[in-house]
């Protein structure tokens, strides 16, 4: 637990040192940024090195998408929807490529990065798309490395956490108790359900032995 308030505490001071000594630009997208690339360093799935790579796919998908919008696409909720079936057919094509060794949700973290610090400044000025997209890539790509940086090298230890977390979960679960006999220990009589009635095999010997006729069958008379 030390080692999460460590990374937690590390994660908010590089947050709060990037808004107060960074321009605007970045200022309106750290927490963003840094809350992003956090998350993308705490989930222990695949290794950082693959993280960071599906989330930097997701994050291009999503430039591309704007600039299909800004090129060739109609400012219509039509070609919104267009680039937003382009970016997610992307995110899932590298996905898909890779076998999940690069993770669609973080190529979908990547996304998100783009999109959520970007969209305000792209309605406003489409015709803008070069520059403005350039910068706000930067910011948040600077604020998302701070925030991965600050918590990546703790995925392992949460990894670890949670694994133990299951073990005592299923220790303490009922239904996945050990059984109060052992395999192979006698159980007292009474603990065991009736036993169905079975017919015994008897000898062939034997039945040829055995009168004819059964005790209840009546008697031929005398």
């Amino acid at each position: 637990m030390k080692r999460h308030v460590l990374a937690g505490l590390v994660l908010a001071l590089l947050t709060t040192a990037i808004v107060l000594f960074s321009g605007p630009e970045l200022q309106g997208v750290a927490l963003l940024g840094a809350a992003l690339g956090g998350a993308l360093g705490l989930v222990p799935d695949r290794s950082p090195a693959q993280r960071a790579g599906a989330f930097a796919a997701g994050f291009a998908a999503a430039w591309l998408g704007y600039a299909l919008r800004a090129a060739a696409l109609p400012d219509a909720a039509a070609g919104r929807a267009v680039a937003v079936l382009v970016v997610l057919a992307v995110c899932l094509a590298v996905a898909g490529a890779t076998r999940g060794k690069l993770p669609l949700w973080a190529a979908l973290l990547g996304t998100a990065a783009m999109a959520g610090a970007y969209e305000a400044t792209y309605t406003a000025d489409p015709s803008a798309f070069v520059t403005s997209s350039a910068t706000t890539a930067t910011s948040i790509l600077l604020a998302a490395g701070a925030g991965f940086l600050a918590t990546s090298l703790l995925g392992a230890v949460v990894e670890q956490d949670r694994a133990q977390e299951r073990t005592e979960q299923d220790s303490t679960d009922p239904l996945l108790a050990e059984p109060a006999t052992a395999p192979g220990e006698y159980e007292g009589a009474g603990t065991h359900a009736p036993a169905r009635p079975y017919a015994a095999q008897a000898d062939p010997a034997t039945l040829r032995r055995l009168p004819a006729t059964r005790p209840f069958d009546p008697q031929p008379e005398a």
